[in-house]
Protein backbone atom coordinates (compact mmCIF):
# COMPACT_ATOMS: atom_id res chain seq x y z
CA UNK A 1 0.00 0.00 0.00
CA UNK A 2 1.23 3.19 -1.54
CA UNK A 3 1.76 6.13 1.47
CA UNK A 4 -0.87 8.10 0.39
CA UNK A 5 -3.14 5.07 0.34
CA UNK A 6 -6.39 5.20 2.50
CA UNK A 7 -7.12 1.83 4.47
CA UNK A 8 -10.62 0.87 4.56
CA UNK A 9 -12.43 -0.43 7.66
CA UNK A 10 -15.10 -2.63 7.95
CA UNK A 11 -17.42 -2.28 10.83
CA UNK A 12 -17.73 -5.20 13.30
CA UNK A 13 -21.09 -6.82 13.35
CA UNK A 14 -22.20 -9.34 16.37
CA UNK A 15 -24.47 -11.63 14.65
CA UNK A 16 -26.62 -10.50 12.30
CA UNK A 17 -27.93 -7.58 13.22
CA UNK A 18 -27.78 -4.16 11.48
CA UNK A 19 -25.63 -1.22 12.70
CA UNK A 20 -28.06 0.99 14.94
CA UNK A 21 -27.66 3.79 12.02
CA UNK A 22 -28.70 1.39 9.56
CA UNK A 23 -31.72 0.29 11.23
CA UNK A 24 -35.24 2.73 10.66
CA UNK A 25 -36.04 5.45 12.88
CA UNK A 26 -38.83 3.81 14.66
CA UNK A 27 -36.87 0.52 14.58
CA UNK A 28 -33.65 2.48 15.89
CA UNK A 29 -35.70 3.73 19.27
CA UNK A 30 -37.69 0.63 20.13
CA UNK A 31 -34.22 -1.06 20.23
CA UNK A 32 -32.72 1.84 22.52
CA UNK A 33 -36.03 1.54 24.75
CA UNK A 34 -35.19 -2.34 25.24
CA UNK A 35 -32.29 -2.02 26.04
CA UNK A 36 -32.84 0.48 28.69
CA UNK A 37 -35.27 -1.60 29.98
CA UNK A 38 -32.93 -4.73 30.06
CA UNK A 39 -30.67 -2.95 32.18
CA UNK A 40 -33.00 -1.54 34.73
CA UNK A 41 -34.80 -5.28 35.12
CA UNK A 42 -31.28 -6.57 35.57
CA UNK A 43 -30.68 -3.64 38.35
CA UNK A 44 -33.92 -4.41 39.98
CA UNK A 45 -33.32 -8.27 39.75
CA UNK A 46 -29.90 -7.88 41.02
CA UNK A 47 -30.73 -6.10 44.18
CA UNK A 48 -33.24 -8.25 45.37
CA UNK A 49 -32.96 -10.81 47.88
CA UNK A 50 -36.22 -12.42 46.78
CA UNK A 51 -37.40 -13.57 43.01
CA UNK A 52 -38.84 -11.20 41.31
CA UNK A 53 -42.52 -11.06 39.97
CA UNK A 54 -43.14 -10.34 36.34
CA UNK A 55 -45.97 -8.09 38.17
CA UNK A 56 -43.20 -6.12 40.32
CA UNK A 57 -41.22 -5.68 37.06
CA UNK A 58 -43.75 -3.84 35.41
CA UNK A 59 -44.65 -1.58 38.39
CA UNK A 60 -40.97 -0.68 38.80
CA UNK A 61 -39.85 -0.14 34.78
CA UNK A 62 -41.52 2.02 32.35
CA UNK A 63 -44.71 2.47 31.01
CA UNK A 64 -45.46 0.29 28.01
CA UNK A 65 -41.96 -2.04 28.34
CA UNK A 66 -42.36 -5.46 26.97
CA UNK A 67 -41.41 -7.15 30.04
CA UNK A 68 -41.34 -10.84 28.88
CA UNK A 69 -39.53 -9.50 25.96
CA UNK A 70 -37.02 -7.83 28.29
CA UNK A 71 -36.67 -10.88 30.23
CA UNK A 72 -36.18 -12.70 27.61
CA UNK A 73 -33.03 -10.43 26.01
CA UNK A 74 -31.39 -10.32 29.79
CA UNK A 75 -31.71 -14.45 29.94
CA UNK A 76 -30.12 -14.85 26.55
CA UNK A 77 -27.34 -12.54 27.96
CA UNK A 78 -26.61 -14.47 30.87
CA UNK A 79 -26.95 -17.69 29.39
CA UNK A 80 -22.95 -18.30 29.02
CA UNK A 81 -22.05 -16.62 32.05
CA UNK A 82 -21.13 -17.69 35.76
CA UNK A 83 -24.97 -16.91 36.90
CA UNK A 84 -27.77 -17.67 35.36
CA UNK A 85 -31.02 -15.63 35.02
CA UNK A 86 -33.88 -18.34 35.64
CA UNK A 87 -37.28 -18.44 36.27
CA UNK A 88 -38.74 -19.36 39.67
CA UNK A 89 -42.42 -19.93 39.28
CA UNK A 90 -43.73 -16.54 38.36
CA UNK A 91 -40.68 -14.84 39.25
CA UNK A 92 -36.95 -14.30 37.83
CA UNK A 93 -33.46 -14.36 40.02
CA UNK A 94 -30.04 -14.90 39.31
CA UNK A 95 -28.51 -18.33 40.12
CA UNK A 96 -24.72 -19.44 39.98
CA UNK A 97 -24.42 -21.42 36.92
CA UNK A 98 -25.50 -25.17 36.95
CA UNK A 99 -21.84 -26.45 36.02
CA UNK A 100 -19.67 -23.76 38.73
CA UNK A 101 -22.66 -24.76 41.38
CA UNK A 102 -19.35 -27.06 42.86
CA UNK A 103 -17.27 -23.86 43.65
CA UNK A 104 -20.07 -22.45 46.26
CA UNK A 105 -20.12 -26.19 48.48
CA UNK A 106 -17.26 -24.69 50.82
CA UNK A 107 -19.43 -21.73 51.52
CA UNK A 108 -22.95 -23.48 51.54
CA UNK A 109 -24.63 -23.09 54.46
CA UNK A 110 -25.50 -26.50 56.34
CA UNK A 111 -29.27 -26.91 56.58
CA UNK A 112 -30.67 -29.50 58.99
CA UNK A 113 -31.61 -32.81 56.74
CA UNK A 114 -35.08 -33.42 56.45
CA UNK A 115 -36.97 -36.86 58.46
CA UNK A 116 -37.78 -39.51 56.49
CA UNK A 117 -41.43 -38.84 57.48
CA UNK A 118 -40.86 -35.37 56.21
CA UNK A 119 -39.67 -35.98 52.59
CA UNK A 120 -42.73 -38.61 52.30
CA UNK A 121 -45.19 -35.27 53.57
CA UNK A 122 -42.94 -33.12 51.30
CA UNK A 123 -43.56 -35.75 48.09
CA UNK A 124 -47.05 -36.13 48.79
CA UNK A 125 -47.82 -32.19 49.30
CA UNK A 126 -45.90 -31.61 45.76
CA UNK A 127 -47.49 -33.95 43.76
CA UNK A 128 -51.33 -34.03 45.53
CA UNK A 129 -52.24 -30.44 46.09
CA UNK A 130 -54.04 -29.07 47.58
CA UNK A 131 -53.91 -31.89 50.05
CA UNK A 132 -55.38 -31.63 53.68
CA UNK A 133 -53.74 -33.46 56.35
CA UNK A 134 -56.32 -36.32 56.39
CA UNK A 135 -55.11 -36.92 52.64
CA UNK A 136 -51.58 -37.18 53.42
CA UNK A 137 -52.36 -39.84 56.20
CA UNK A 138 -54.56 -41.85 53.86
CA UNK A 139 -51.57 -41.65 50.95
CA UNK A 140 -49.12 -42.77 53.52
CA UNK A 141 -50.64 -45.10 55.63
CA UNK A 142 -49.71 -44.10 58.44
CA UNK A 143 -50.31 -40.60 60.98
CA UNK A 144 -48.57 -37.50 60.35
CA UNK A 145 -47.37 -35.35 63.58
CA UNK A 146 -48.14 -32.08 63.72
CA UNK A 147 -44.18 -31.72 64.29
CA UNK A 148 -43.79 -33.09 60.52
CA UNK A 149 -45.78 -30.27 59.10
CA UNK A 150 -44.37 -27.85 61.27
CA UNK A 151 -41.00 -28.32 59.88
CA UNK A 152 -42.21 -28.25 56.53
CA UNK A 153 -43.50 -24.65 57.11
CA UNK A 154 -40.57 -23.49 58.72
CA UNK A 155 -38.92 -24.49 55.61
CA UNK A 156 -41.58 -22.35 53.85
CA UNK A 157 -41.42 -24.80 51.21
CA UNK A 158 -45.06 -25.63 51.99
CA UNK A 159 -47.97 -23.58 52.42
CA UNK A 160 -51.28 -23.54 54.03
CA UNK A 161 -53.56 -22.79 51.00
CA UNK A 162 -56.97 -22.83 52.06
CA UNK A 163 -59.67 -24.61 53.76
CA UNK A 164 -61.60 -27.53 51.58
CA UNK A 165 -65.03 -27.06 51.48
CA UNK A 166 -66.30 -30.36 53.38
CA UNK A 167 -67.04 -30.49 57.18
CA UNK A 168 -64.64 -29.04 59.63
CA UNK A 169 -63.37 -27.19 56.51
CA UNK A 170 -59.75 -28.86 56.72
CA UNK A 171 -56.90 -26.80 55.99
CA UNK A 172 -55.32 -27.32 52.37
CA UNK A 173 -51.86 -27.36 52.13
CA UNK A 174 -48.99 -26.61 48.97
CA UNK A 175 -45.61 -25.22 47.63
CA UNK A 176 -44.04 -22.00 47.84
CA UNK A 177 -41.61 -20.37 45.35
CA UNK A 178 -38.74 -21.36 47.77
CA UNK A 179 -39.80 -24.97 47.27
CA UNK A 180 -38.91 -24.22 43.27
CA UNK A 181 -36.39 -22.19 44.05
CA UNK A 182 -34.33 -24.67 46.14
CA UNK A 183 -34.66 -27.41 44.02
CA UNK A 184 -34.07 -25.71 40.98
CA UNK A 185 -38.16 -25.70 39.56
CA UNK A 186 -38.99 -23.49 36.82
CA UNK A 187 -42.58 -24.27 37.73
CA UNK A 188 -44.63 -26.88 39.74
CA UNK A 189 -44.95 -29.22 37.01
CA UNK A 190 -41.19 -30.06 36.20
CA UNK A 191 -41.28 -32.63 38.80
CA UNK A 192 -39.33 -35.17 38.02
CA UNK A 193 -42.58 -38.24 36.34
CA UNK A 194 -42.28 -41.51 36.74
CA UNK A 195 -40.18 -42.47 34.25
CA UNK A 196 -37.28 -40.27 35.92
CA UNK A 197 -38.42 -41.53 38.96
CA UNK A 198 -36.83 -45.37 38.02
CA UNK A 199 -34.27 -44.25 36.67
CA UNK A 200 -33.41 -42.50 39.83
CA UNK A 201 -33.88 -45.58 41.66
CA UNK A 202 -36.78 -43.37 43.70
CA UNK A 203 -39.39 -46.42 42.55
CA UNK A 204 -39.12 -50.18 42.16
CA UNK A 205 -39.25 -51.63 38.52
CA UNK A 206 -42.05 -53.54 40.21
CA UNK A 207 -44.36 -51.27 40.59
CA UNK A 208 -48.27 -52.06 39.85
CA UNK A 209 -49.00 -51.71 36.31
CA UNK A 210 -51.37 -49.20 37.42
CA UNK A 211 -49.40 -47.11 39.71
CA UNK A 212 -49.56 -43.41 38.10
CA UNK A 213 -47.48 -40.46 39.51
CA UNK A 214 -50.22 -37.80 39.63
CA UNK A 215 -49.71 -34.40 37.62
CA UNK A 216 -49.70 -31.17 40.00
CA UNK A 217 -51.92 -28.20 38.97
CA UNK A 218 -50.76 -26.08 36.90
CA UNK A 219 -51.18 -23.00 38.64
CA UNK A 220 -50.58 -24.22 42.10
CA UNK A 221 -51.19 -20.59 43.42
CA UNK A 222 -54.95 -21.03 42.30
CA UNK A 223 -57.94 -22.59 44.09
CA UNK A 224 -59.70 -25.10 43.10
CA UNK A 225 -63.53 -25.21 43.07
CA UNK A 226 -63.35 -27.13 46.46
CA UNK A 227 -61.16 -24.71 48.70
CA UNK A 228 -62.07 -21.65 50.44
CA UNK A 229 -59.41 -18.60 50.77
CA UNK A 230 -57.69 -18.56 53.88
CA UNK A 231 -59.87 -15.19 55.96
CA UNK A 232 -58.46 -13.45 58.75
CA UNK A 233 -60.24 -15.29 61.03
CA UNK A 234 -58.91 -18.82 59.81
CA UNK A 235 -55.72 -17.69 60.06
CA UNK A 236 -56.46 -16.18 63.84
CA UNK A 237 -57.46 -19.98 64.77
CA UNK A 238 -54.28 -21.45 63.09
CA UNK A 239 -51.77 -18.47 64.39
CA UNK A 240 -51.24 -16.67 61.58
CA UNK A 241 -52.44 -13.87 62.89
CA UNK A 242 -52.43 -11.89 65.72
CA UNK A 243 -56.19 -11.42 66.72
CA UNK A 244 -57.35 -7.61 66.71
CA UNK A 245 -58.32 -6.48 70.17
CA UNK A 246 -61.56 -4.48 69.69
CA UNK A 247 -62.15 -1.42 72.03
CA UNK A 248 -65.89 -1.91 74.11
Amino acid sequence: MSEGGKASVVPFRTGGAAPQDELPAGDAAARLRLAEAVRMAEAIVFASAEPVSDKQLAARLPEGVDVPAAMAELRQIYARRGVNLVRVGEAWAFRTAGDLAFLMSRDAVQQRKLSRAALEVLAIIAYHQPVTRAEIEDIRGVETSRGTLDTLLETEWVRMRGRRKTPGRPVTYGTTEKFLDHFNLEEIRDLPGIEELKGAGLLSARMPSNFSVPLPPADPDELTEDEDPLTDIDLEELGLLTPRVTEE
